[in-house]
């Protein structure tokens, strides 16, 4: 009897195990057939299939589809959330009818456009939760007569950059200079590029745009009124609702640019260039981009200027042999090319690569990262530099970038839109680490020295608030549980990215979306006055208190075994 009681104990786990399993599959399962009846139900009769669109967790292609924009590996680990469905909208109706769908489901929704969140809010939550990817709602429309492009948010830069290339060889855009970020984010949290000082950020040049709000209504610009649409052009989209285009506005570039990349040690009177760089990247003529990279190695620091001018080379030295001498910039450094070949030089892409590879949307890769950002209002001194070279060489590992402001970012109000770092902001500063190994040690290695250097330079940025960057993307410096504090959680990080403009932006919150649909651990909540209850599933999705969203194949795995083992026992 007493040899029977282990097998019995083991038999009653693996029934256990079995019903756990069994359960789970099948509200995943109830999720999806509820879920495609609603968009059914929805949307409008369309050559679409819908069941193709949708992936459950029992889908072969799950995990590729989910895979796929992870752009940080961080957030692709088994213990990472899983959504219990991810829905790939082919049409703005499916974006309307998803929305509508979540709500009466009561299922949080994550919106991902192209996955670069650095933080990963856009796919994965500890909540029970749907990913919108719109990755195939990607068309771009270019008017040269117009001087403008209608860009669907699961566009990417490179497609951007390609499509008006196409077209024209003396406009651009000013965004970003990694290709494959998807639009919707990186214009909604701001759009910073190498062509701010002349043109500022993407947002700044945004003419239109269509949201689906928290009813499933599309709106133009027109229709959501100015109070939302100066929301969404750098309060983050996923406060608000779906963006699904932006109509932007293009840019005047010279049929010839000029690029050129130098670098110095500390040997190399690194911290003299360094020193004059504050002074000049922010001051001189708005046509120039001067990217600062620090990068700490063996008993030395190694810093990097990665620059563009939208002129030839000739202008470029003569006025940097003025302004900039410690440099010592010559012609045979500069590298003159059109605009176009410009955004691969910044890719890293080796000289005459064909534009086509800015099509290569580049799935499934990804690394290990952690950022945080800063902004510097006063010149460091030489001494004070001198101690920053001193702490990264003995954290190693982390680098800084450093992004000059001034120009047009100077002259544009800190009001008008809700990105605020403005005039009074030399420049940005990126703490940039990436990694390889896998497993918590090393991420705890890692983002634990990003901390350090992080707190080093406290006396050296912004201060009442430390600003932030919100497409630098950093948990951080404020997490939301959308409790009973919802608004204070929220203002501790909201303060830090937007200054005064959060409270406006609460306010838009408040009046588009009161009851808090669309939201993630850094959105816009909405103001305290406004009571509403927080929005309860309709189907209860966990038998055991978790949520089916993070069943995986290694339980189905351990189910089999633990049956093996049973059977051998017997």
């Amino acid at each position: 009897m007493r040899e029977a009681m282990p097998r019995m104990m083991m038999l009653s786990l693996v029934l256990l195990l079995v019903f756990h399993v069994s359960a789970s599959w099948a509200a995943s399962t109830s999720v999806y057939d509820n879920f495609l009846q609603c968009l059914n139900t929805n949307t409008n009769p369309s050559s679409t299939q819908l069941s193709n669109i949708i992936y459950a967790e029992n889908n072969p292609s799950y995990s590729s589809v989910l895979r796929a924009y992870i752009r940080n590996s961080r957030f692709n680990t088994t213990s990472t959330p899983k959504p219990v469905l991810i829905v790939t909208p082919s049409a703005s109706s499916h974006v309307q009818a998803s929305v509508v769908c979540a709500k009466q489901l009561g299922i949080q929704l994550r919106i991902r456009s192209g996955g670069h969140d650095y933080e990963g809010l856009s796919y994965w939550s500890d909540q029970t939760f749907i990913v919108l990817d719109m990755f195939n709602l990607r068309t771009v429309t270019v008017d040269i007569e117009d001087s403008s492009v209608w860009v669907q948010a699961g566009a990417t830069l490179g497609e951007l950059y390609y499509r008006i290339s196409e077209k024209s060889k003396v406009h651009g855009f000013p965004a970003g200079v990694c290709p494959t970020v998807g639009i919707g984010g990186h214009i909604s949290g701001g759009g910073y590029g190498n062509m701010l000082r002349k043109f500022g950020l993407a947002v700044d040049n945004v003419l239109d745009a269509q949201i689906v709000d928290a009813k499933g209504r599309l709106l133009d610009r027109k229709a959501m009124g100015e109070d939302l649409f100066w929301a969404i052009k750098g309060g983050g989209g996923g406060s608000f609702g779906v963006i699904v285009a932006y109509k932007l506005k293009l840019v005047s570039v010279p049929e010839t640019v000029t690029v050129f990349q130098a670098a110095r040690t500390l040997e190399e009177n690194a911290t003299d260039v360094v020193s004059r760089w504050q002074e000049v990247a922010p001051t001189t003529d708005d046509g120039l981009f001067m990217r600062l990279l620090l990068q700490p190695g063996s008993n030395t620091v190694k810093a990097t200027i990665m620059a563009e001018f939208l002129g030839n080379a000739d202008q470029l030295v003569s006025l940097l042999g003025k302004q900039f001498p410690e440099l010592g910039l010559k012609k045979d450094d500069c590298k003159e090319m059109s605009w176009i070949e410009s955004v691969l030089w910044w890719a890293n892409y080796d000289n005459g690569t064909s534009p086509d590879v800015l099509l290569d949307r580049n799935p499934d890769h990804a690394n290990f990262l952690k950022r945080k950002s800063d902004y510097v209002q006063t010149p460091i001194s030489k001494s004070r530099l001198e101690l920053v070279w001193k702490k990264m060489i003995e954290i190693g590992k982390i680098g800084l970038v450093f992004n000059p402001y001034g120009g047009m970012m100077s002259r544009i109000p800190a009001s008008a839109t809700p990105f605020p770092h403005r005039a009074g902001n030399l420049f940005k500063v990126q703490y940039s680490v990436s990694w390889g190994e896998a497993g918590a040690e090393a991420e705890k290695n890692y983002t634990t020295d990003t901390r350090r250097l992080f707190r080093f330079m406290t006396p050296f940025v912004s201060k009442n608030p430390r600003s932030a960057f919100l497409n630098y993307r950093d948990l951080d410096i404020g997490v939301n549980k959308f409790g009973n504090r919802s608004y204070e959680q929220g203002k501790v990080y909201g303060l830090k990215y937007f200054n005064d403009n959060f409270d406006r932006l609460v306010k838009v919150k408040t009046a588009v979306d009161p009851a808090n649909f669309f939201r993630n651990e850094q959105s816009i909540p909405p103001h305290p006055t406004f009571k509403s209850d927080p929005p309860h599933p309709i189907l209860h999705l966990d038998v055991n208190g978790g949520s089916s969203s993070k069943l995986s194949m290694g339980k189905l795995k351990l189910v089999l075994a633990l049956l093996v083992f049973l059977f051998i026992s017997f």
